[in-house]
């Protein structure tokens, strides 16, 4: 009988980066050659928002240029035949888990999928451009759409349901992440201080908060995460 009934995985840049998703980590920092600072916080967003639209946008389409990869199936796989519950609580914003099979995925980050309105605060989902001139399609509002991303300096979403998890987790596994972003950076220390759950790190390297966890495993997602779940479907 498995050992685990309540699995909770945050995943990060790490897991979409073998898809083809690029990183501010990567090219020293840079976002298609921007900086965080002039496309990621509000105060660029208040700034120059045709700037913010314009590289939203451009992500927007590139996402359908990747794929999910074998790390990404493999976790729906679990999803699909574990008999407890497996979330995936993800700080990336392309919607690869659920393209790959997963169903119970929570966004902390927000999603490129979707935009928010500034006065009525509704969040739909888009697929195409959205800039300066969009109209709201629920309060009509003119100009106060914006991604609907979780920028540097904003609360993430979801916290109250994500450290109830974390409370009732009995196997914590963190996958493709630095160790560096709070209040995610943080999700080991909770549930360490709890005392319940194992807790692993799948990573291409140690992160910086590797040596809080119960076991590690460095090396691609891509060919660690099947073995992974092939480990707990079978016990």
């Amino acid at each position: 009988m498995n050992l685990y009934k309540n699995i909770v995985i945050l995943t990060g840049a790490g897991i979409s980066a073998e898809s083809g998703v690029k990183t501010f980590r990567d090219n020293n920092g840079l976002w298609e050659e921007h900086r965080m600072e002039d496309v990621a916080t509000p105060e660029a967003f208040m700034r120059d928002p045709h700037l913010v639209h314009r590289f939203y946008n451009l992500r927007r389409a590139q996402m359908s240029d990747v794929t999910p990869n074998l790390a990404h199936s493999a976790l729906a796989l679990l999803e699909a035949n574990h008999r407890g519950s497996v979330t995936v609580v993800t700080q990336n914003v392309d919607d690869l888990h659920e393209r790959g099979g997963s169903k119970d995925v929570i966004h902390m980050h927000g999603e490129l999928g979707n935009v928010r309105c500034g006065h009525c605060a509704e969040v739909v989902q888009w697929h195409g451009d959205c800039d300066t001139k969009t109209t709201c399609p629920t309060c009509a509002a003119g100009g106060a759409m914006r991604p609907d991303i979780v920028w540097f300096g904003e609360m993430p979403f979801h916290m109250d349901r994500i450290y109830g998890l974390l409370a009732g987790a009995d196997l914590f596994v963190s996958i493709g992440t630095s160790g560096t972003v709070y209040p995610a950076a943080g999700f080991v220390a909770e549930i360490n201080q709890i005392g319940r759950a194992h807790t692993l790190e799948i990573n291409m390297e140690p992160s910086v908060g590797a040596s809080q966890f119960a076991e590690t495993r460095h090396g691609p997602a891509g060919e660690l995460v099947p073995v992974f779940v092939e480990e707990i479907l079978r016990d």
